[in-house]
């Protein structure tokens, strides 16, 4: 099996030697961990993974090989909670969905969370009240509500107008090979090439024609002829989001390919004060949304890429962030934005045909003139046509 490990994290692009591996089972004959696999899974990333971009494709290696393997002894195997919970949860027809009501605005939504959470003292499943699971309330996961908190659990209905945990995403890796080069020419559409900088490139028609006319060699250098097109790329990450994590990766790969100007941060459903860099730093290294506005000139071009599922309170509603309270309302972050960059465009990767059912994929629609396209090849050369037309 540690052989398979090994050959599992060399296909994955992750330096597996000899020397690594059999520093490994040296540091298991030694019994230098306890014998548990999470033990096992800290030791065996700090021997093969010298670079922190790489993690996440190690994490992927080791549940792929070591799936399903328990630890043995005297300790007895427990039933997983979520396995519990799932017992618990109700599937609803269409018809059942209907019937049950919201609770009405979003202040009547939130002053009853407070009440429920003051008077709730126990577990609850299956309910319409108070805060469970697999119910028709509004607060908790696993069921189904119009409007609703959801408490925990992972989302399933794309409806809920807050979200109370804590949640980590991953990076987007722009080392992942594409599937297609469809895309990247599809992205080519939107370049202008200029010469700028050190003259460090062989001017073969100029060296050529000075060495005819001089009668030696005379050597002509020149800049690199690169894109000069400036690109802010904004992704949307986690939640809804997972289902397109390889065609957004395929995407990044290639925008970093064909852009030399391209600067890419990311946010969560909707724009606010805040967007980050790295997904794992999210909440300690937060980047003002005003710092980039002032950086950034407005002779960049803005890409915003997500499937525009939300609550519609995220943005037309301060606090309606499912994460936190945010002071200002999503759309006034996105007019902003807007405004600073007359040229842009939003790249939805979920199915065009779906977004006349969800509001929110509408407002966003308003706010930016209609400027949405579908993350397929024929929405990127559409989309690239009108930032090319766009000053």
């Amino acid at each position: 099996m540690f052989l398979s490990f090994v050959d599992e994290l060399r296909a994955a692009g992750i330096k597996a030697s000899l020397k690594e591996h059999l520093l490994l089972l040296e540091a298991l004959d030694q019994d230098v961990i306890r014998q548990t696999p999470e033990d096992f899974y800290y030791l065996a990333r700090a021997t093969f993974v010298k670079d922190e971009g790489l993690l996440d494709r190690f994490d992927q290696v080791f549940a792929k090989v070591f799936r399903g393997i328990v630890a043995t002894g005297d300790e007895q195997a427990e039933i997983p909670e979520e396995w519990l919970r799932a017992l618990a949860e109700k599937y609803l027809t269409p018809e059942q969905m209907a019937e049950i009501e919201s609770l009405g605005s979003w202040e009547d939504i939130m002053e009853t969370l407070k009440k429920r959470l003051e008077e709730q003292t126990e577990r609850h499943a299956g309910g319409n009240k108070w805060i469970g699971t697999g119910g028709t309330s509004p607060y908790g996961h696993s069921g189904y509500n119009p409007d609703g908190v959801r408490i925990g659990g992972k989302s399933r209905h794309k409806r809920a107008l807050k979200v109370w945990e804590k949640r980590e995403f991953s990076n987007l890796d722009n080392a992942r090979e594409l599937g297609t080069r469809n895309i990247k020419v599809a992205l080519r559409r939107l370049r202008r090439f200029a010469r700028e900088g050190a003259a460090d490139e062989l001017d073969l028609d100029a060296t050529v024609h000075g060495t005819a006319k001089q009668g030696w060699l005379d050597v002509h250098m020149r800049p690199e002829r690169h894109n000069a097109v400036k690109l802010l790329l904004f992704l949307d990450v986690g939640g809804s989001m997972d289902p397109y994590i390889k065609i957004c990766e395929e995407l990044f790969s290639a925008a970093t390919a064909e852009f030399k100007n391209l600067e890419f941060f990311y946010f969560h459903n909707c724009p606010y004060e805040g967007l980050w860099k790295d997904n794992r730093r999210r909440f300690s290294e937060t980047i003002p949304t005003w710092d980039v506005l002032h950086k950034f000139g407005n002779d960049y071009k803005l890409v915003f890429v997500g499937d525009a599922a939300m609550s519609p309170y995220e943005i037309t509603h301060p606090g309606g962030s499912v994460e936190y309270f945010n002071e200002e309302a999503g759309g006034v972050w996105l007019q902003r934005l807007a405004n600073t960059y007359p040229s842009a465009a939003w790249l939805n990767p979920a199915p065009q045909a779906h977004w006349g059912y969800s509001q929110s994929t509408r407002l966003i629609r308003e706010l930016l003139d209609d400027r949405m396209y579908p993350l397929t090849l024929d929405g990127l050369d559409r989309a690239m046509r009108e930032l090319s037309r766009k000053k």
